[in-house]
């Protein structure tokens, strides 16, 4: 079916449809009753646990419509730029404090800190009636992930995870591609990263480093237990550590496996296992890895396996069956062809091009030149290491393929890109009927259920046991072995070792929940 006037040849990603009612699948029904309610004209006030790296990004997105209100961060320096760009807010250290002291001034909070403080700071949060906006993953562990979701169901608060991704017009799309038996039954997907662009792998402790004065190292540490300071875990090295991150899996796999668990509706695994890794270690994740979930049959879809690949930077992408000329995943954008401006509310990554031939025949993009010598005398050793680990992201791709028993589709890092393979294919294809809401955009599908609306598409009841099946990985890949998951009793029924890690230890004067 073409779309009357317009061909389906010409695909814009990036077409929107606000205020749509989504369906079941995304979890939970508006209700005006909601704490904090608000009409869509009236702005939020919204306060922010964390305000440097990532944080200062889901703040700017979020001022763009909303009042910033209070700022929270244990790094004066890190979180320098924002709290300059947001003089009258109150600056704090301990999210804590600030929760109290701004309790009667503030709608909505954002969560974006390391994940093994996640849960804790946002159940803090919703337990005072707060809307909570949670970084990705969700939580550093499968319970942490159970009590996020109690805790926004006991208190009625919109949730949100930062998986840009579900907001995507290509995650949808796929969805329905899947759903219109388009490649037939999937029983198949691998996705990969070109994650980690940090240090895993390695043996020795980090050597301790005087803590920075604007630093505060006890608060950062949070529910973790004490260790002495180093540089080496900051700025973003953390989430190579079992204690506070959860390596390439969490940092990218809710991205990248978000339009498999939309289309495939994934729901638990019953088995998680490390198939292979490279270094690994009692205090980092693997330098290098592969994961394998597998996936009962569900709602009339067969049983599926899915396979995850981190460290992919060296090889191009390819599996069995797969065309071997074709791109798969993330295409490489053209300098040539023409960029959309972009439009208000709109986000980064649901952005995209129109769907003309610059689609089948990508111009790669030149090598960014080196950073002048006299920049690298300046920095320090360190700030050397962290340019160093930063370059990897340029290497590589990140994405997925579906391998079904009629076709292929292959899916980029949030989703865009979305096609059949061999790509020749979509010269012509007629895309099936819009079935899936569309989302405003990431950070205004939050924003819009925080006033009383839709529940946004990666609300608590979404998010929650997605993020679940990715910490079981986290697992595997810590202790590589297999496990053999009872989602209904929390359980791995064959490792006693493994169980032991679904909960966190917490230490003395903090809590979770």
């Amino acid at each position: 079916m073409k779309r009357e006037g317009i061909s389906r040849r010409y695909f814009f990603y990036g077409s929107l449809l606000a205020g749509a009612v989504p369906l079941g699948g995304f979890g939970g029904v508006p209700s005006l009753s909601r704490l904090g309610y608000k009409s869509p004209n009236e702005k939020l006030n919204i306060a922010s646990i964390g305000a440097g790296g990532k944080a200062a990004d889901d703040i700017r997105n979020c001022a763009e419509t909303e009042n910033i209100v209070a700022l929270c961060d244990v790094d004066d320096t890190r979180a320098a730029n924002t709290f300059n760009a947001h003089p009258n807010a109150p600056r704090y250290r301990d999210y804590r404090v600030m929760l109290e002291k701004e309790n009667k001034n503030v709608d909505a909070v954002i969560v974006t800190i390391p994940d093994h403080m996640h849960a804790a700071a946002g159940i803090d949060a919703m337990q005072l009636g707060k809307h909570v906006y949670v970084q990705k993953p969700l939580a550093h562990t499968v319970w942490e992930c159970r009590e996020l979701a109690k805790a926004a169901e006991k208190y009625k608060v919109a949730t949100q995870m930062g998986n840009q991704g579900y907001s995507n017009e290509g995650t949808r799309q796929c969805a329905e591609m899947i759903w219109s038996g388009a490649i037939g039954n999937v029983t198949e997907v691998h996705a990969w990263t070109n994650r980690p662009v940090w240090p895993q792998g390695i043996k020795d402790m980090p050597t301790p480093s005087p803590v920075p004065g604007t630093l505060d190292w006890d608060l950062w540490l949070g529910v973790a237990k004490e260790r002495p300071y180093s540089e080496d875990y900051l700025p973003f090295s953390w989430r190579g550590f079992y204690d506070f991150g959860s390596g390439s899996l969490g940092d990218m796999a809710c991205h990248i496996l978000g339009a498999p668990n939309m289309a495939l509706r994934l729901g638990a695994p019953t088995s998680v296992e490390s198939v292979s890794q490279e270094a690994n270690t009692d205090l980092y994740f693997p330098a290098k890895s592969v994961v394998r979930f597998d996936f009962p049959e569900r709602e009339g879809m067969p049983a599926v396996k899915i396979f995850w690949y981190d460290a992919m930077r060296d090889e191009t992408p390819n599996f069995p069956g797969a065309p071997a000329d074709q791109i798969l995943g993330d295409l490489p954008r053209s300098r040539t062809a023409p960029r959309p401006a972009k439009q208000p509310l709109q986000e980064r990554q649901i952005q995209g091009g129109v769907f003309t031939d610059n689609f089948f025949n990508p111009v790669e993009q030149p090598p960014r030149p080196p950073r002048p010598q006299t920049e690298q005398a300046q920095m320090t050793e360190h700030q050397k290491k962290e340019a160093e680990w930063m370059s990897l992201i340029g290497k590589g791709t990140n994405g997925s393929l579906f391998k079904g028993e009629k076709g292929m589709i292959t899916t980029g890092t949030y989703g865009e890109w979305t096609r059949l393979l061999p790509v020749e294919q979509m010269r012509d294809y007629d895309f099936p009927p819009e079935f899936l809401p569309r989302s405003p955009g990431h950070y205004r599908d939050w924003i819009r259920a925080c006033k009383g609306g839709t529940p946004a598409c990666s609300n608590f009841n979404v998010s929650a046991p997605f993020t679940e099946w990715i910490a079981l990985g986290a697992i595997a890949v810590k202790l590589n072995c297999r496990l053999e998951w009872d989602a209904d009793k929390m359980k791995i029924t064959n490792n006693s070792q493994a169980n032991d890690l679904l909960k966190p230890i917490t230490r003395k004067g903090w809590k979770i929940g």
